[in-house]
């Protein structure tokens, strides 16, 4: 049996402690971060995360170690690559991978690096003054001529194709450009919580969609509640007003004499009469000069009163949506506290 060094089996055991003390521990990748900014980072994550480096195989034992307490948390292993550490915290995975993504930097591109996406070198001035440069842009297929004493980039220019390696010219290039392709910060490549494991690409959410998808299902809840006559504090109001003026409604049109009904019940019948009224107005005799002199009233009015009818309808509807919108925003409220 092969010796193993006691400096493993410590490390082993101190990476089993970190594993057991917190929730939520990931695997992190360190790749090319510059060590002067990853002690910048590792500065502002101080009291909010912990970082440990190691080697994988001895953070794959310490794992199995930790997969009887915790389980699942060996999945973990799956998901290391580059140069791994371990990450661990009491923050949610969602907030932790926010914050390793704010932090990130954008830095130049060094040669033999990969693209993460295209490198684009875009149309405009460049700054430079006629000279030798010209002739290095064109020689990294960069379209550029002189323009107004200074050297112009013609068009928007791909010099990188995403997940290219850069050469060595075009890295030159770029570096004079002062363009700064590369993005340089902790990677986060899965974390562990309550016996899941969480992929960066099930952490990437966009914030703005999903508020924006909450405020939906707030009002669309909102609405299915008033609608359905489901009482809670949020809506009880809205559905006694709702059933209070459906009553009214059903009083009137039945003829149900109270008091909150006999005002509309009377406007409706007069209405009617003053309908059947214009109807027979032609023939001779039909009418009264009475009659006749309130159908006339009625005609002179019947514009001004749709077109002030038709603006309150409208306000009524602004009123309506600014209620939602800030029932939307106290369901909110209730949800993150």
């Amino acid at each position: 049996m092969a010796h193993v060094a006691e400096w493993k089996k410590e490390e082993v055991l101190e990476l089993k402690g970190l594993i057991d003390k917190y929730d939520v521990v990931g695997i992190v990748d360190l790749l090319n971060i510059p060590a002067k900014q990853l002690q910048e980072m590792r500065r502002n994550l101080k009291d909010k995360a912990v970082i440990r480096m190691s080697k994988k195989n001895l953070i794959d034992l310490a794992l199995e170690d930790c997969n009887a307490s915790k389980n699942n948390i060996v999945d973990l292993s799956g998901h290391m690559d580059g140069q791994v550490a371990i990450i661990a915290t009491e923050m949610n995975p969602f907030k932790l991978y926010k914050i390793l993504e704010d932090s990130k930097t954008s830095a130049p591109a060094k040669p033999g690096t990969i693209a993460p996406e295209d490198i684009v070198v875009p149309a405009g001035d460049t700054g430079f003054e006629p000279g030798p440069f010209l002739g290095e842009l064109q020689q990294v297929g960069i379209p550029a001529k002189i323009d107004k004493g200074k050297i112009v980039v013609q068009k928007d220019t791909v010099v990188v194709e995403a997940g290219e390696a850069v050469p060595k010219d075009v890295a030159a290039t770029l570096s004079r450009l002062d363009i700064n392709p590369m993005e340089v910060g902790i990677d986060l490549k899965a974390v562990y919580e309550d016996e899941a494991v969480y992929t960066s690409d099930l952490l990437a959410i966009d914030e703005e969609q999903t508020m924006a998808d909450l405020q939906g299902a707030i009002r669309s809840a909102f609405n299915l509640s008033i609608n359905a006559a489901i009482p809670t504090d949020e809506t009880i109001s809205s559905i006694i007003t709702l059933a209070y003026t459906r009553a009214i409604n059903v009083g009137v049109e039945a003829a149900i004499l109270t008091s909150e009904t006999s005002g509309p019940i009377i406007g409706l019948a007069q209405a009617k009469m003053l309908a059947i009224a214009s109807a027979v107005a032609d023939k001779a005799g039909a009418i009264d000069d009475e009659l006749a002199e309130k159908l006339s009233n009625v005609a002179v009015a019947a514009a001004p009163v749709v077109e002030e009818v038709e603006e309150e309808e409208v306000e009524e509807e602004e009123e309506e949506e600014e209620v939602s919108e800030e029932t939307a925003a106290a369901g909110l409220g209730a949800l993150f506290g």
